[in-house]
C-alpha cells in the first residue's frame, strides 16, 4: 500500500509517516520502481504499537531506542522488556497522580454542589 492509503489505515497524516520512516521508526520500508514507499500489513501492526507507545507518554527518543533494539534481533529481548517495564512504571505512576487529581476535583465539585443546594433550596 502506498503512503496515501497507510495514512488513512494508521490515521497518521503522510508528513508523520514519513517522519516516522525518516528518524527509523519504521523498519525498512520496501521501495517501488519509482521510489514512492510501499507499506505492509507488518508495517501496520508494528506502526499501531508505535502508536500506542506515544499515546501513552513515552518519548519519541525512547521509542527510537525501541525500534532500535527490536531491529537489532533476539539479543536485545531484555533490554526491550526493561524499557517496556520502565514506561510502564513511569505510565502508572501518572495514572496515581491523574486519579488524585480526579477526587480533588470531585471534591471541589461536590463542595460548589453542597454550597449551591444549601444556597437554593428545594421547597
Amino acid at each position: 500500500m502506498n503512503v496515501s492509503e497507510f495514512s488513512n489505515r494508521t490515521g497518521l497524516s503522510p508528513h508523520t509517516i514519513r517522519y516516522y520512516d525518516k528518524i527509523g521508526l519504521l523498519d525498512d520500508v520496501q521501495r517501488r520502481a519509482n521510489g514512492h514507499r510501499s507499506f505492509t500489513e507488518k508495517d501496520l501492526s508494528w506502526l499501531a504499537f508505535v502508536k500506542r507507545l506515544k499515546d501513552t507518554g513515552m518519548p519519541l527518543a525512547n521509542i527510537q531506542k525501541y525500534a532500535q533494539l527490536r531491529k537489532a534481533g533476539q539479543s536485545t529481548l531484555q533490554a526491550r522488556q526493561k524499557l517496556l517495564i520502565d514506561h510502564a512504571d513511569a505510565l502508572g505512576q501518572r495514572i496515581a497522580d491523574q486519579q488524585t487529581h480526579l477526587k480533588n476535583l470531585e471534591n471541589k465539585i461536590a463542595f460548589y454542589q453542597a454550597e449551591i443546594n444549601h444556597t437554593n433550596p428545594i421547597d
